[in-house]
């Protein structure tokens, strides 16, 4: 275990930042990164690290256009992939708390005191790969130019999501900067790599879109198939296109954990060839090294599960603590423990992603009509048509005539399809998401990681499921020119993005939109029943009958089951503090199977008292959709999650540098804002109280004798 420093502590170590003699030894890039390694020095003025020269009022504002959208250069596809991923994970206006509790002219104090929050420094990038350019993993870091060499400290910020490189910049990116921390960026592998297979295009690491094969070992991900294969695919499939997460065949989440050491690793190595002591031979020695200086593993969401995986990997005492938000946490076992939420225990905890999305697959479009769901009516009509409700409508139909729900009228086949999410894990606070989670998220998670868990390919079409952009009736076109050559910036790395969406092969009729997709097992628009049933069966092993498979489809589901077990985390932290903070409504990674559930595990173990779960009413997933509010209606019902990640940073940070005690596992209770959709009033204080030192015992969250007990 890495020994936890103080300020006190590194300073003694870093004599040897002053130059006094030591055996450090020469600094070597990190074994498996390899070049090109570029460095770009940003002034802070006309571009810098954060906010690529837009400052505060640039990301608050409209979209930078491109100079030539067919040949936008390199530094345009930076600036827009910043912009759209910053604006991705926060809400990004000002009464939802943009400028005002967060954003990049905030200080370390809360103070609004940076003014456009510009950050000059240097950006370096490489890869990690083996020399076949099939991993690529993209590793980045940004140094400050306030970093202190005699105060060194690392903030990681693995991507969330799909996403690129930049997919962290507003979260984990921000607070470190703003700290004067070198941030360790990577993609983890599964970040936003396209391949447009109809011209043969790939995106290289600087966001330009070339020929994949003029561009040989430095595309960002070249989908494995000869060329002939390729063609055969486009004969039957016309305008398809490959994604990394989806067909890269190697399961990138079973190595999120060791891509974001690798990405410490490469910090470290940068560091040194800038603040490192120069040897006798005239090369730059390790001067900074994990015992004299502060690293936080952080992110949210796909990185704080990557973020957790490391900690629980780090047998070189890499990482002193860990902060994250809304973790895609899998505990591996959760045989013999228990969650209740108040006095009701929850009847289903701990299940892996693919059993939990692919489930929500099933039930949330008939849930969704559930009046305590909405109805069927949340979501504004330009997302939401008509032809939709009328295919949850049929879902739920499809449903009944299968058995898989209960009730003899649409209304009571609703309320038991929600019921049914409720008994497998998903909150009653979540009730409201199910609608737009199915439209934006949920079958595109369960498409991309079925294919990832079981390492298949696009050509394999699985469950009848591919991508590709559609025109307005839903079938399948070929992309713009315009969004190829934007997808670097525009693009999060899983349909729908850009254009891009899902398709269902196997719709009556012919390929088309799943959201538009005929059965034809039932022969009716109903959100590609067969494919979601055929996506269940990866995961149980049965089909809707409840017969185990057989010959090929048995042989695919040992595959995705397989990848399943590679991505399940111990919960074993190797004696380091971590703070977890979560939103109870969270529907898209259940707190039951996700945070609640590895807190649980992390406690199982013993010994864990340094672990610390901070649970958040009236909190979600996506920040970015509460700035939607006319569109969703999120803005008057839940506040941003991200002022609780910064406040979990700061007490890590109070924790490392000053010896702060970490605040108590707790349920902080929120205040929304109120009003109507599109008009919350402004957030204030009183709508995100702190993260208390000493909570009331009725808002303690207690472990004991296997049972992790969350206050309602």
């Amino acid at each position: 275990m890495k020994h936890t420093p103080t300020w006190t502590a590194i300073a003694a170590a870093c004599l040897l930042c002053a130059g006094a003699a030591s055996a450090a030894p020469a600094n070597t890039l990190p074994a498996g990164v390899r070049g090109p390694v570029t460095e770009t020095v940003y002034d802070g003025t006309s571009d810098d690290l954060l906010t690529a020269g837009l400052g505060k009022t640039g990301l608050m504002g409209a979209a930078p256009a491109f100079a030539d959208p067919l040949h936008p250069t390199p530094a345009e596809l930076r600036r827009n992939a910043i912009y759209v991923n910053y604006r991705a994970l926060v809400d990004y206006t000002a009464a939802g708390g943009m400028g005002v509790f967060y954003g990049p002219n905030i200080d370390v104090d809360g103070r609004d005191t940076l003014g456009e929050g510009k950050v000059p420094g240097r950006e370096t990038l490489a890869w990690y790969d083996d020399g076949s350019g099939l991993q690529n993993v993209t590793l980045m870091v940004q140094v400050p130019d306030r970093f202190d060499p005699a105060r060194p400290c690392i903030v990681t910020a693995t991507s969330s999501g799909s996403r690129g490189i930049y997919g962290a910049i507003g979260t984990a990116g921000e607070w470190g900067l703003k700290h004067g921390c070198a941030v360790a960026y990577t993609d983890k592998g599964s970040g936003n790599g396209l391949h447009e297979l109809g011209a043969n295009l790939v995106t290289l690491r600087d966001g330009r879109v070339v020929d994949a094969a003029s561009a040989g070992t430095e595309a960002l991900f070249r989908a494995p198939l000869s060329d002939a294969e390729r063609e055969a695919l486009l004969a039957q499939a016309p305008y398809r296109v490959a994604y990394k997460h989806a067909h890269s065949k190697q399961n990138p989440e079973a190595d999120w954990g060791r891509h974001t050491l690798e990405a410490v690793r490469f910090a470290f190595w940068v560091l040194n060839e800038r603040y490192g002591k120069v040897g006798r031979d005239g090369r730059r020695e390790a001067t900074l090294q994990p015992r004299n200086t502060i690293v936080i593993a952080s992110s949210v969401s796909n990185g704080g599960g990557a973020a957790l995986a490391a900690a629980e990997q780090d047998r070189e005492g890499l990482i002193d603590g860990v902060a994250v938000s809304e973790p895609n946490a899998q505990p591996r076992w959760m045989h013999g423990l228990t969650i209740r939420e108040g006095d009701t225990p929850v009847a289903t905890i701990g299940r892996p992603l693919a059993d939990y999305f692919t489930y929500a697959n099933l039930y949330q479009p008939c849930a969704l009509l559930a009046p305590a769901a909405g109805g069927g009516a949340a979501v504004a009509s330009a997302f939401w048509p008509a032809a939709f409700t009328a295919s949850a409508q049929n879902r739920c139909t499809a449903l009944a005539a299968k058995g898989l729900v209960a009730g003899a009228t649409l209304a009571e086949q609703a309320d038991d399809a929600l019921a049914r999410l409720h008994a497998y894990g998903w909150t009653t606070d979540a009730d409201f998401l199910h609608q737009s989670h199915y439209r934006f998220a949920t079958n595109s998670i369960a498409t991309t990681y079925t294919n990832a868990y079981g390492r298949f390919g696009v050509e394999d079409r699985l469950c009848g499921f591919s991508f590709a952009n559609t025109d307005a009736a839903g079938a399948p076109i070929a992309p713009s020119a315009s969004a190829v050559a934007s997808i670097f910036s525009t693009g999060n790395g899983v349909p729908p993005t850009t254009g891009v969406n899902i398709v269902y092969d196997a719709s009556s009729g012919g390929a088309k939109l799943d959201f538009l997709a005929v059965s034809p097992s039932t022969g009716v628009a109903d959100f590609a029943l067969d494919g979601a049933l055929c996506q269940r069966s990866l995961v149980t092993g049965r089909d809707a009958a409840d017969r185990l498979l057989t010959g090929a489809q048995r042989e695919a589901a040992q595959r995705v089951r397989r990848g399943v077990t590679e991505v399940r985390l111990d919960g074993r932290l190797r004696g380091k503090p971590v703070l977890i903070v979560a939103g109870r409504s969270d529907a898209l990674l259940p707190v039951n199977h996700a945070a609640r559930a590895y807190y649980a595990r992390t406690q199982a173990h013993g010994g864990a008292d340094n672990v610390r779960y901070v649970e958040v009413t009236n909190a979600q997933h996506f920040d970015s959709f509460i700035s939607l509010g006319a569109f969703l209606g999120y803005d008057a019902r839940f506040i941003p999650l991200h002022v609780y990640f910064n406040r979990a940073m700061d007490a890590m940070w109070a924790h490392l540098t000053q010896g702060a005690a970490l605040p108590p596992s707790q349920v902080v209770h929120t205040v929304p804002r109120g009003g109507s959709p599109g008009a919350a009033p402004a957030l204030t204080s009183a709508n995100v109280p702190a993260i208390q030192a000493a909570p009331a015992e009725g808002a303690r969250i207690v472990f004991g004798d296997g049972t992790l007990v969350v206050p309602k």
